[in-house]
């Protein structure tokens, strides 16, 4: 829990666990075949990538910024992969190196965009990064699959653990997680990543550099979609140029529901995992009802909608509650 999380507040995580538990109590009743392990193992199986991109975007949103181009990271750093795959490439620790230096050069490059460039907001620059590595994904791949990885590359997307088969890439994610809440928490470099979301002047006066504390949030939510699309390639057995093309929507659907703010310095990883967990919940009940894929589409619309509107309200009452403090701190 942030240790912004002071007094009788509850934990940021709270609210969607609630709505997890409320609506696989409804989807029980519904369908028999959600309560089942089998699909409560495929149902972490779906959050997991989801909440490695949104491990990265929360970091982005902490700052007060945004990544749009997630998804065509996922994408472009799994095909540069498939790509040396198809030249005889083999060694699975060299393939995942380059999907991870992928990720950093597409994190850098957005974070000098915005600190260096100076672009008016990283919507934009993000939004033009989008494009640009969506491009280069299909371009080196001649906007086909790729198939053929190593067993040991595809490990982390498919291999299970014990007799309910408990998936190694939520094994990861909690880890990770736990390693990045620790670091939000108990570091020197989290701690400035809150402080510069939370006002980045304040911040640049208290001697942050700024830049660098945004350049290296960036970086991170290159790394973390590369994560995202190793495991990627375990699930689905290839390298896909037009993967993730919702994955910033639902990364940010995740980190708004767990409390993260588009204004910045709000937000915790657990609070994230229970977001990414929550719309992975609602995915698999509209499969088992066997919504169809426009229905989908609206319903996750919808989550969104709910989940930027309650930032909306949250701001605004935390807006409210200050003002009223500062008033009666005057009037005194």
């Amino acid at each position: 829990m942030s240790s912004k999380m002071k007094g009788k507040k509850l934990p940021a995580f709270a609210g969607p666990l609630m709505a997890v538990i409320l609506l696989s109590v409804i989807l029980t009743i519904v369908s028999a075949q959600f309560l089942t392990m089998d699909n409560w193992m495929n149902i972490l199986r779906q959050t997991a990538i989801n909440a490695l991109v949104s491990c990265g975007m929360l970091m982005v949103l902490l700052t007060g910024g945004i990544d749009l181009s997630v998804g065509p990271v996922v994408a472009l750093s799994s095909c540069a992969m498939g790509i040396l795959v198809q030249r005889g490439v083999t060694n699975p620790l060299l393939l995942i190196v380059v999907a991870l230096f992928v990720g950093f050069l597409c994190g850098g490059f957005n974070g000098l965009l915005f600190t260096k460039l100076k672009l008016p907001h990283p919507f934009v620059s993000t939004m033009g990064a989008r494009q640009i590595y969506r491009g280069l994904a299909l371009f080196i791949t001649g906007a086909a699959p790729i198939a053929g990885f190593p067993a040991a590359v595809m490990f982390l997307g498919y291999q299970n653990i014990g007799s309910i088969k408990f998936p190694v890439c939520f094994l990861a994610v909690i880890v990770i997680f736990a390693i990045m809440g620790i670091f939000l928490n108990r570091t020197a470099l989290g701690r400035k990543i809150y402080s510069v979301g939370g006002n980045k002047e304040a911040a640049r006066l208290s001697g942050i550099n700024v830049s660098s504390t945004l350049n290296f949030a960036y970086i991170m939510s290159g790394i973390m979609s590369a994560i995202a699309g190793i495991v990627l390639v375990g699930r689905v057995g290839t390298a896909l140029p037009l993967a993730g093309e919702t994955y910033d929507m639902d990364a940010i659907a995740a980190c708004v529901i767990g409390g993260a703010s588009f204004s910045g310095g709000k937000g915790t990883v657990s609070g994230t995992l229970m977001g990414a967990l929550l719309i992975a919940v609602i995915r698999n009940g509209l499969n088992l009802l066997g919504a169809q894929t426009d229905i989908q589409y609206i319903v996750i619309g919808a989550v969104i909608i709910a989940a930027v509107f309650v930032d909306v309200v949250r701001g605004n009452a935390e807006a409210r509650s200050r003002r009223l403090a500062m008033a009666k701190k005057a009037a005194e």
